[in-house]
């Protein structure tokens, strides 16, 4: 009887901990950036881009650089260069409403500072750590 009782203690300490832990926590969601530099000679950048994404109440997520914020690709790519496709992923907090813009920025640097970009995707999702607890009535 006396296991039963310290199993119950311990799962009830766990639990009020782990719902401490994480009672502040927001939600997040994952934006997902899909962006391919034009096909032509010179589309390509070596400068550092920013990206803003805003819903219509205005409030907005600003990333000051994308590569370093949620680049795929591998450590050693050389991102945005003529007809290469880059993927980017990143937490962020959710915008209250759906996105209606986007803005990508390049900060004029590097030796090719001018940029073609072909198109960009943008997904995102949202998440939240649940967490299910199992109570057991123990006689």
């Amino acid at each position: 009887m006396a296991g039963r009782e310290v199993l119950l203690l311990s799962l009830l300490i766990i639990i009020t901990i782990s719902v401490v832990a994480f009672a502040d926590r927001e939600p997040h969601c994952v934006y997902t950036f899909y962006i391919e530099t034009g096909p032509v000679d010179g589309a390509g950048t070596d400068s550092i881009i920013s990206v803003k994404i805003s819903d219509k109440s205005g409030q907005n997520i600003d990333i000051q650089d994308i590569v370093t914020w949620g680049g795929l690709m591998g450590p050693s790519y050389d991102y945005f260069e003529k007809g290469s496709l880059d993927i980017f992923s990143g937490k962020a907090q959710c915008l209250p409403s759906p996105v209606c813009s986007l803005s990508l920025t390049s900060d004029g640097s590097g030796v090719y500072p001018a940029w073609y970009v072909n198109y960009v995707d943008l997904f995102f999702f949202f998440f939240f750590f649940f967490f299910f607890f199992f109570f057991f009535f123990l006689c």
